[in-house]
C-alpha cells in the first residue's frame, strides 16, 4: 500500500539526513514535486496571475514571475500574500471584505503605519481653550461685580483737602442703616428700628510700600466741625469752631462731611470712602459661612444681644453683628469696642480672601453679591482699588501690617480728646510711607 500523498513518488526508504554506509558522499537528490490543486475558477472568468507587488513594497522582485524567471502556469495558486498590509491607512479594500484597512472596524481605532497623535497641538489647544475660557468668565464677573457697587458719596464736594501723600487712605465706615430689612430681621439683628443712619464705627486703613496700617476712630472722639459745602444743597457753610462727637458730623450731612471732617482734625488725604450697613455686614459672614474668631474672655451684653464664651468659636452673621456693636460690656468702652471691630474685620477679610472662597462660585458669587449689594462707595472707587482694600485688611491679620487706636490724651464732657502731637507724627509716617512707630491707646 502506498502511504505518499497524490501525485507524490518514490522510495519511503531513502531518508535524508541521516548518513549512508557508502564511503562516498551522497549525490544531491531533488526533492519530489507538489503538484498542488488549481484553485477553482468561476467558469465566466478567465484565470488570473496573482498580482505582484511593486518592487519597494516589501516584496523582493526576485520573485517575480513565480520565482527567478520560473512562470507558474494558468491557475496555479502560489498561496503566497500580495502584499496587502492589513491595518494599513490604506482608504482602499484589502480583497477580503473589509474596506479601509482598519483593525477593530470602529472609527476611532489604531491605525497601523498610520501618523501618531499630535499631543503637543492638542495640549496647545486644550491650554488656549481654558485660558479663553477663564478669560471670559473674568470679564463677564468684572462687569457684573462692577455694576453692583453704589457710587453715590462725591469726594469732590469736599472744600479745602489736605495735600495726597503716598500710599492709600481708605475711610471704612460701618453705619446702622436699616435699609433693606425686614421687620423680622431688626428684631432678629437687635438694630432697633430708629429712622435714618449714624455711624457705629470709624476706621482709616493706610496701604503702602510699608505694609497696612489700620486705624480706629472713636465714635466719641471730640473733634471740631470746620467749614463745609453741603452734600445736598451746595451751600457753604462757615465753621465756627464748634466742637462735637464725631459720629455727629456724619448725622449732619453724610459721608461728605464726615470725610471732611476727618481731614481737617487729623491733615490725613482720603483717597476712598467705603461704607457698610447691618444688614450687609450680617448677609456676607452668612455667606462665607461664619468666621472663626478666639475670644480671649467671655462676656454678654443685653442691648447689642451679645452672650460669648471664652475660646475659639464661629461666629454666624448675627453673633458677628452682635460683637462688633457691644461697648457696654467693657471697661474702656468705646475703646474696647473699636478693638474689637479692628479684630473682627480683619479676621473677615483673611477667611474670605481664600482659594476656597475665590475659586469656588457657589461661594464667591454669593459673598461678592451679599457684600456689593450694600457697599456705599465714593464714585471714584474701582474694583481693583476695593480688592486693593480687602487684602491690605488681610495683612493686618497676618502680620504685616499695624492695628491700632487714635492716641487719646484725655476727655473733656465725656469725648476722648486726641493726642495732637501723636496725631502729628502718626500722620507724617503715613504721608511719608515709613513703618509706623507711634503707639495708639
Amino acid at each position: 500500500m502506498n502511504d505518499w500523498p497524490d501525485r507524490r513518488t518514490g522510495d519511503r526508504s531513502e531518508r535524508y539526513g541521516r548518513g549512508s554506509a557508502n564511503p562516498q558522499p551522497e549525490s544531491a537528490r531533488a526533492m519530489p514535486h507538489i503538484q498542488r490543486r488549481p484553485a477553482p475558477q468561476r467558469p465566466s472568468a478567465p484565470p488570473q496571475r496573482p498580482q505582484v507587488p511593486q518592487q519597494g513594497q516589501g516584496y523582493d522582485d526576485r520573485y517575480q514571475d513565480g520565482g527567478y524567471g520560473n512562470s507558474p502556469g494558468p491557475g496555479y495558486d502560489s498561496g503566497y500574500n500580495t502584499g496587502q498590509v492589513y491595518g494599513s491607512g490604506s482608504g482602499g479594500s484589502d480583497g477580503r471584505g473589509g474596506g479601509g484597512g482598519r483593525r477593530g472596524g470602529g472609527d476611532g481605532g489604531y491605525v497601523q503605519g498610520g501618523p501618531a497623535p499630535d499631543w503637543r497641538r492638542r495640549i496647545k489647544l486644550g491650554a488656549l481653550t481654558l485660558v479663553v475660557v477663564v478669560l471670559a468668565v473674568s470679564i463677564s464677573t468684572y462687569f457684573w461685580a462692577d455694576s453692583k457697587l453704589k457710587r453715590e458719596v462725591d469726594l469732590a464736594k469736599v472744600i479745602e483737602r489736605p495735600e495726597s501723600g503716598d500710599g492709600t487712605n481708605y475711610l471704612i465706615v460701618g453705619s446702622d442703616s436699616r435699609e433693606g430689612m425686614s421687620a423680622e430681621e431688626k428684631k432678629r439683628l437687635r438694630t432697633g428700628s430708629a429712622e435714618g443712619k449714624r455711624t457705629d464705627s470709624m476706621m482709616i486703613l493706610h496701604d503702602g510700600s510699608s505694609g497696612p496700617t489700620l486705624i480706629s476712630l472713636p465714635r466719641d472722639s471730640n473733634v471740631e466741625i470746620p467749614s463745609f459745602v453741603g452734600s445736598e444743597s451746595g451751600k457753604k457753610f462757615q465753621g465756627t469752631g464748634r466742637q462735637v462727637k464725631l459720629n455727629a458730623a456724619y448725622a449732619e450731612d453724610g459721608p461728605e462731611l464726615l470725610v471732611r471732617t476727618v481731614e481737617f482734625n487729623t491733615g490725613l488725604h482720603i483717597d476712598h470712602y467705603v461704607e457698610i450697613g447691618f444688614g450687609g455686614f450680617a448677609k456676607i459672614v452668612d455667606a462665607i459661612g461664619g468666621v472663626e474668631l478666639d475670644i480671649p474672655k467671655a462676656f454678654k451684653d443685653k442691648k447689642s444681644g451679645a452672650d460669648f464664651q471664652a475660646g475659639k468659636q464661629t461666629l454666624n452673621g448675627e453673633q458677628s453683628l452682635a460683637f462688633v456693636r457691644t461697648r457696654y460690656a467693657f471697661a474702656g468702652s468705646d475703646l474696647d469696642r473699636t478693638k474689637n471691630q479692628q479684630k473682627f474685620l480683619a479676621a473677615l477679610a483673611s477667611q474670605t480672601a481664600t482659594p476656597s472662597t475665590i475659586i469656588n462660585p457657589f461661594k464667591l458669587y454669593p459673598t461678592m453679591g451679599a457684600g456689593l449689594d450694600t457697599l456705599i462707595v465714593d464714585k471714584d472707587m474701582s474694583l481693583w482699588a476695593l480688592g486693593n482694600m480687602f487684602f491690605a485688611m488681610k495683612g493686618v491679620t497676618g502680620g504685616e501690617g499695624t492695628s491700632m487706636n487714635m492716641p487719646i490724651s484725655g476727655s473733656v464732657g465725656g469725648n476722648l480728646v486726641w493726642d495732637k502731637a501723636k496725631v502729628k507724627q502718626l500722620v507724617e509716617q503715613l504721608n511719608n510711607d515709613e513703618k509706623v512707630t507711634v503707639k495708639g491707646n
